[in-house]
Protein backbone atom coordinates (compact mmCIF):
# COMPACT_ATOMS: atom_id res chain seq x y z
CA UNK A 1 0.00 0.00 0.00
CA UNK A 2 1.45 3.34 -1.07
CA UNK A 3 -0.25 5.19 1.80
CA UNK A 4 1.51 3.21 4.53
CA UNK A 5 4.49 5.59 4.57
CA UNK A 6 2.38 8.66 5.37
CA UNK A 7 0.44 6.80 8.05
CA UNK A 8 3.66 5.77 9.78
CA UNK A 9 4.79 9.41 9.84
CA UNK A 10 1.38 10.46 11.17
CA UNK A 11 1.85 8.04 14.06
CA UNK A 12 5.05 9.94 14.90
CA UNK A 13 2.90 13.04 15.48
CA UNK A 14 3.10 14.84 12.12
CA UNK A 15 -0.29 15.93 10.79
CA UNK A 16 0.34 17.78 7.51
CA UNK A 17 2.53 15.63 5.29
CA UNK A 18 3.25 16.91 1.78
CA UNK A 19 4.54 14.82 -1.08
CA UNK A 20 6.68 16.81 -3.53
CA UNK A 21 7.68 15.91 -7.09
CA UNK A 22 8.45 17.55 -10.42
CA UNK A 23 7.84 17.11 -14.13
CA UNK A 24 9.92 18.40 -16.99
CA UNK A 25 13.58 18.13 -16.03
CA UNK A 26 14.54 16.48 -19.31
CA UNK A 27 12.72 18.36 -22.10
CA UNK A 28 14.44 20.75 -24.48
CA UNK A 29 11.66 23.32 -24.19
CA UNK A 30 9.18 24.74 -21.73
CA UNK A 31 9.14 25.06 -17.94
CA UNK A 32 9.91 22.68 -15.13
CA UNK A 33 6.85 22.20 -12.90
CA UNK A 34 6.75 20.92 -9.33
CA UNK A 35 3.78 20.05 -7.17
CA UNK A 36 3.21 19.65 -3.45
CA UNK A 37 0.26 17.53 -2.29
CA UNK A 38 -1.15 17.06 1.23
CA UNK A 39 -3.67 14.23 1.11
CA UNK A 40 -6.94 14.56 3.02
CA UNK A 41 -8.07 11.10 1.87
CA UNK A 42 -5.97 8.08 0.98
CA UNK A 43 -8.41 5.97 -1.02
CA UNK A 44 -8.78 6.55 -4.75
CA UNK A 45 -11.03 5.07 -7.41
CA UNK A 46 -8.58 6.16 -10.09
CA UNK A 47 -5.24 4.47 -10.56
CA UNK A 48 -2.68 6.56 -8.68
CA UNK A 49 1.01 5.78 -9.12
CA UNK A 50 4.12 7.23 -10.74
CA UNK A 51 2.80 9.50 -13.51
CA UNK A 52 5.27 8.03 -16.03
CA UNK A 53 3.52 4.66 -15.70
CA UNK A 54 0.07 6.04 -16.53
CA UNK A 55 -1.42 7.00 -19.87
CA UNK A 56 -2.41 10.62 -20.50
CA UNK A 57 -6.07 9.67 -20.01
CA UNK A 58 -5.34 7.84 -16.74
CA UNK A 59 -3.39 10.84 -15.48
CA UNK A 60 -6.25 13.23 -16.26
CA UNK A 61 -8.75 11.03 -14.41
CA UNK A 62 -6.43 10.66 -11.41
CA UNK A 63 -5.65 14.40 -11.46
CA UNK A 64 -9.32 15.36 -11.05
CA UNK A 65 -9.75 13.00 -8.10
CA UNK A 66 -6.50 14.13 -6.45
CA UNK A 67 -7.65 17.77 -6.55
CA UNK A 68 -10.83 16.81 -4.68
CA UNK A 69 -9.01 14.82 -2.00
CA UNK A 70 -6.01 17.01 -1.24
CA UNK A 71 -4.53 20.40 -0.53
CA UNK A 72 -2.25 20.99 -3.50
CA UNK A 73 -0.17 23.61 -5.25
CA UNK A 74 2.33 23.96 -8.06
CA UNK A 75 5.54 25.86 -8.70
CA UNK A 76 6.51 26.74 -12.28
CA UNK A 77 9.98 27.82 -13.39
CA UNK A 78 10.37 29.16 -16.91
CA UNK A 79 12.79 28.04 -19.61
CA UNK A 80 14.61 31.38 -19.21
CA UNK A 81 15.29 30.79 -15.54
CA UNK A 82 16.35 27.21 -16.27
CA UNK A 83 18.96 28.59 -18.68
CA UNK A 84 20.11 31.16 -16.14
CA UNK A 85 20.35 28.81 -13.15
CA UNK A 86 20.70 25.21 -14.50
CA UNK A 87 18.03 22.54 -14.39
CA UNK A 88 18.92 21.21 -10.91
CA UNK A 89 18.66 24.63 -9.24
CA UNK A 90 15.50 25.43 -11.23
CA UNK A 91 13.93 22.15 -10.06
CA UNK A 92 14.74 22.94 -6.41
CA UNK A 93 13.24 26.41 -6.86
CA UNK A 94 10.06 24.96 -8.42
CA UNK A 95 9.69 22.50 -5.52
CA UNK A 96 10.26 25.25 -2.96
CA UNK A 97 7.64 27.43 -4.66
CA UNK A 98 5.17 24.54 -4.72
CA UNK A 99 5.56 24.01 -0.95
CA UNK A 100 5.33 27.71 -0.13
CA UNK A 101 2.27 28.10 -2.40
CA UNK A 102 0.27 25.60 -0.31
CA UNK A 103 -2.64 27.20 1.55
CA UNK A 104 -1.35 25.59 4.77
CA UNK A 105 2.28 25.01 5.64
CA UNK A 106 3.09 21.30 6.02
CA UNK A 107 5.08 20.01 8.98
CA UNK A 108 6.75 17.17 7.05
CA UNK A 109 7.95 16.94 3.44
CA UNK A 110 8.44 13.76 1.42
CA UNK A 111 10.53 14.75 -1.61
CA UNK A 112 11.11 12.55 -4.64
CA UNK A 113 14.70 11.83 -5.59
CA UNK A 114 17.91 13.12 -4.04
CA UNK A 115 16.74 16.72 -3.88
CA UNK A 116 17.04 18.81 -0.73
CA UNK A 117 14.66 21.79 -0.79
CA UNK A 118 16.35 23.64 2.11
CA UNK A 119 13.28 24.90 3.95
CA UNK A 120 13.02 24.99 7.73
CA UNK A 121 10.67 21.99 7.68
CA UNK A 122 11.27 18.37 8.57
CA UNK A 123 11.90 16.63 5.26
CA UNK A 124 13.00 13.37 3.74
CA UNK A 125 14.32 12.72 0.22
CA UNK A 126 13.30 9.35 -1.20
CA UNK A 127 14.78 7.84 -4.35
CA UNK A 128 11.95 6.62 -6.61
CA UNK A 129 9.50 8.05 -4.08
CA UNK A 130 6.85 8.33 -6.80
CA UNK A 131 6.73 4.50 -6.90
CA UNK A 132 6.63 4.07 -3.11
CA UNK A 133 4.69 6.93 -1.53
CA UNK A 134 1.12 7.94 -2.33
CA UNK A 135 1.45 11.69 -1.77
CA UNK A 136 4.57 11.80 -3.99
CA UNK A 137 2.78 9.78 -6.70
CA UNK A 138 -0.08 12.30 -6.50
CA UNK A 139 2.38 15.21 -6.76
CA UNK A 140 3.98 13.58 -9.80
CA UNK A 141 0.56 13.38 -11.50
CA UNK A 142 -0.40 16.98 -10.65
CA UNK A 143 2.98 18.27 -11.89
CA UNK A 144 2.84 16.22 -15.10
CA UNK A 145 -0.76 17.15 -16.00
CA UNK A 146 -0.08 20.82 -15.23
CA UNK A 147 3.03 20.85 -17.40
CA UNK A 148 1.36 18.94 -20.25
CA UNK A 149 -1.44 21.52 -20.28
CA UNK A 150 1.11 24.35 -20.43
CA UNK A 151 2.79 22.66 -23.40
CA UNK A 152 -0.58 22.20 -25.12
CA UNK A 153 -1.04 25.96 -24.89
CA UNK A 154 2.43 26.57 -26.30
CA UNK A 155 1.52 24.31 -29.21
CA UNK A 156 -1.06 26.88 -30.30
CA UNK A 157 1.66 29.53 -30.55
CA UNK A 158 4.27 27.20 -32.10
CA UNK A 159 2.31 24.51 -33.98
CA UNK A 160 5.21 23.40 -36.19
CA UNK A 161 7.21 21.87 -33.33
CA UNK A 162 4.69 19.25 -32.17
CA UNK A 163 4.65 20.30 -28.51
CA UNK A 164 1.16 18.81 -28.19
CA UNK A 165 2.68 15.37 -28.82
CA UNK A 166 6.16 15.27 -27.27
CA UNK A 167 5.71 18.10 -24.71
CA UNK A 168 9.19 19.40 -25.47
CA UNK A 169 11.13 16.16 -25.00
CA UNK A 170 13.91 15.41 -27.48
CA UNK A 171 12.01 13.01 -29.72
CA UNK A 172 13.02 12.37 -33.31
CA UNK A 173 10.14 14.57 -34.48
CA UNK A 174 11.21 17.41 -32.20
CA UNK A 175 14.88 17.20 -33.21
CA UNK A 176 13.88 17.22 -36.87
CA UNK A 177 11.77 20.34 -36.32
CA UNK A 178 14.70 22.00 -34.54
CA UNK A 179 16.99 21.21 -37.45
CA UNK A 180 14.55 22.54 -40.02
CA UNK A 181 13.15 25.55 -38.16
CA UNK A 182 15.71 26.38 -35.51
CA UNK A 183 14.61 27.00 -31.92
CA UNK A 184 11.63 29.08 -30.82
CA UNK A 185 11.52 31.36 -27.79
CA UNK A 186 10.52 28.62 -25.28
CA UNK A 187 13.50 26.36 -26.00
CA UNK A 188 16.18 25.80 -23.35
CA UNK A 189 19.39 27.10 -24.90
CA UNK A 190 21.54 25.64 -22.12
CA UNK A 191 20.59 22.09 -23.13
CA UNK A 192 23.03 20.17 -25.32
CA UNK A 193 21.16 20.01 -28.66
CA UNK A 194 20.59 23.79 -28.48
CA UNK A 195 24.04 24.99 -27.41
CA UNK A 196 25.01 25.70 -31.02
CA UNK A 197 21.99 28.04 -31.35
CA UNK A 198 23.05 30.37 -28.52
Amino acid sequence: MLANYEKRIEREGFKLIAGVDEAGRGPLAGPVVASAVILKKFKFKAEVRDSKKLSARQREIAYEEILKKSIFSVGVISHKLIDRLNIRQATIMAMKRAVLNLSVLPDYLLVDGRVSIKLSLKSESIIKGDTKILSIACASIVAKVTRDRIMQKYHKSFPDYGFNKHKGYGTREHLRALKELGPCRIHRFSFKPLLTHK
